[in-house]
């Protein structure tokens, strides 16, 4: 863990730094809050801090009430130094921003304990974010296939058409459907059909570009959304998509089998001014003529398709 020591005075410094150092700790130090302030808000900034109190440019409540006032990426345990014992010195310490103080000259033993203590802290901050996380990506990814959910692949696409609209620039929107999906849950059984689910969502997550978006639309339907394509270059994509499916048979606890895909795709190049909505049916629509067609295809939407509703595609 890195530490860092801020003392104007440089015996105090040397020796606080040497005793950290004694203690595993990787230790960096400043002579004056202001370089103490530029540290904590630096890169690869140091989690706890020894501050001491009065230090020129600025003392340590200060920097204290300055870190506080921005969140950082990860919280800093801010520890002071001081040789106020006051209540009212205590208390103004802490109510800057700081979690913790020691009286000089400090107990070696006391510096430990508290250190651990902030340590402890940070653990425990530490693994609050995580959680947080991952209730964060719980709530916008499909726990089956780890692709975003429907929620949240409407909501970015959303965002997209109205950035396009906003600043230009084009957007390709297809939605994939995996032919005859209900025969592999009938004939090999609801595992092995989430089997052939993950391995579709990896084989087309691994045929795109690194800034386009995956959702799983619902049930076998996936929605993709490819910035920068035209209505050419989307074809292509959708073809690729279908090849890295078809082309080699996905294995299942139950066996293999083989899939296919129908995919419809619009662009925004022809559907100027339209929202998201208009778009998710054309492509729809667009996807119930490859289905109705036999199947294992692609189609392009027509002006048509914006404007009116399509039956579901079966």
């Amino acid at each position: 863990m890195k530490v860092l020591v801020a003392d104007d005075d440089v015996v105090s410094r040397q020796m606080a730094a040497q005793l950290l150092r004694k203690w595993d700790y990787e230790v960096v130090t400043a002579a004056d809050g202001r370089a103490a302030l530029d540290i904590l808000r630096g890169p690869a900034a140091p989690r706890l801090a020894l501050l001491d109190w009065m230090m020129p440019l600025m003392d340590g409540p200060e920097v204290c009430r300055e870190l506080r006032l921005k969140p950082l990426d990860a919280y800093v345990y801010l520890l002071l130094l001081t040789s106020k014992d006051a209540k009212q010195d205590v208390v103004e310490g802490l109510e800057s921003g700081a979690d913790d103080y020691l009286t000089k000259p400090f107990d070696s033993d006391e510096l430990k304990a508290r250190l651990r203590a902030g340590l402890r802290v940070l653990d425990l901050e530490d693994n609050l974010v995580k959680a947080r996380e991952g209730l964060r990506f719980k709530a916008s990814h499909d726990a089956l296939t780890g692709l975003w959910n429907r929620g949240a692949i409407l909501e970015l696409m959303q965002r997209e058409v109205q950035r396009i609209q906003r600043e230009g620039g084009v957007l390709a929107l297809m939605l994939v459907d995996l032919d005859h999906f209900k025969s592999v849950n009938d004939k090999l059984g609801h595992l092995s059909g989430d089997e052939v689910l993950r391995e579709t969502a990896r084989r087309i997550s691994q045929s795109v570009r690194s800034y386009d978006l995956v959702g799983r639309y619902g049930g076998e339907e996936f929605l993709v959304l490819l910035p920068g394509c035209d209505r050419a270059a989307a074809e292509e994509r959708a073809k690729r998509f279908a090849a890295a499916v078809a082309d080699s048979p996905i294995e299942t606890t139950e066996g293999e089998t083989r899939m296919t895909l129908s995919v419809g795709v619009i662009s925004t190049v022809d559907a100027a001014g339209s929202d998201s909505i208009a778009l998710v049916r054309a492509a729809d629509a667009a996807l119930y003529r490859a289905k109705q067609a036999g199947r294992n295809r692609v189609e392009l939407a027509v002006s048509n398709d914006l404007l009116q509703p399509v039956p579901a595609a079966g």
